[in-house]
């Protein structure tokens, strides 16, 4: 797959979350996998006595990686040990701690990491939720864009992307994102999802494109119009071992399918990536 690089950029000051403590305020935005947030601790603030009591925990399990804007904080570890942080410092603070400002001004730092295992908070934008996740992929589109050239490719992949949509709208999926030469998108049901999946690569095949696909069904974190979590990537690897026209799908998704009169091939299993050993099934339609 190709990957595109794009800007990404959103204002503290328009944060998407905003989480408040006793003597903090956090106040948070999104950008696809990464989060970064800004944190103002009053004078007299410390985790164990502001936060603990919300998240729990002895010490702070979060490894942070920030840097101070104004004022200063101070890290305390379980063997006694302190590091005491300025403005200007950037750090990388492992987990087990405790953190606290002994200062007479507010401290502001800039964090984007450890920010949610920090202050045990969910987005107030972000919901967990059950979906049926359909990821497509031309396959050797390295290889049709080096015979085709740029511009050809272009358009190619714009007709390509506008018949996906097309077919998305007929099922009633909801596109999340592309992800250069492929696109993932969301079902309610498995049906919807093997359907539309069905369709995109047989219409593909018509115009000249080998497409292949993934379906897996999983829980994902609603962040904004985006979804994140395993259940995403366990959804691309499972399409990145399909073949051209080739539809795999998870052991759940064939579980929750088969009662509606779906056929599937078992195709054994595989490793994957980040996930390990899934047992995998091809979606046979012309089987059903």
């Amino acid at each position: 797959m190709i990957f595109p690089m794009a800007a990404r950029s959103k204002n503290l000051g328009e944060p998407d979350d905003v989480v408040r403590f006793p003597n903090l305020v956090q106040e948070s935005v999104e950008l696809g996998d990464l989060t970064v947030a800004k944190s103002v601790v009053q004078p007299g603030w410390r985790w164990s006595t502001d936060v603990r009591p919300t998240v729990g925990g002895e010490w702070c399990q979060a490894r942070h990686v920030g840097t101070v804007i104004s004022g200063s904080f101070t890290v305390e570890y379980p063997d006694g040990s302190t590091t005491h942080l300025t403005a200007g410092d950037v750090y990388d603070i492992p987990p087990g701690h405790d953190g606290y400002n002994a200062g007479t001004e507010p401290c502001t730092v800039i964090e984007w990491a450890g920010i949610r295992a920090f202050s045990g908070f969910r987005s107030g934008g972000a919901a967990r939720q059950l979906v049926t996740l359909l990821f497509t992929d031309v396959v050797d589109s390295t290889t049709i864009l080096k015979r085709v050239g740029d511009v050809a490719w272009r358009d190619m992949l714009s007709q390509h992307f506008e018949a996906e949509r097309r077919q998305l709208e007929r099922f009633g999926g909801r596109e999340v994102n592309t992800t250069g030469d492929g696109m993932l998108a969301a079902f309610d049901a498995p049906a919807q999802a093997l359907r539309c999946a069905s369709a995109i690569t047989d219409v593909a095949a018509r115009d000249g494109v080998g497409v292949r696909a993934g379906v897996h069904v999983g829980e994902v974190e609603t962040v904004g119009d985006d979804l994140r979590g395993v259940a995403v990537h366990e959804a691309a690897r499972i399409m990145g071992e399909a073949g051209p026209g080739e539809i795999l799908v998870s052991e759940t998704t064939r579980a929750l399918a088969m009662p509606a009169g779906f056929a599937f091939e078992d195709v054994g299993t595989r490793s994957l990536k980040g996930i390990g050993e899934t047992h995998l099934f091809a979606y046979r339609p012309d089987r059903a």
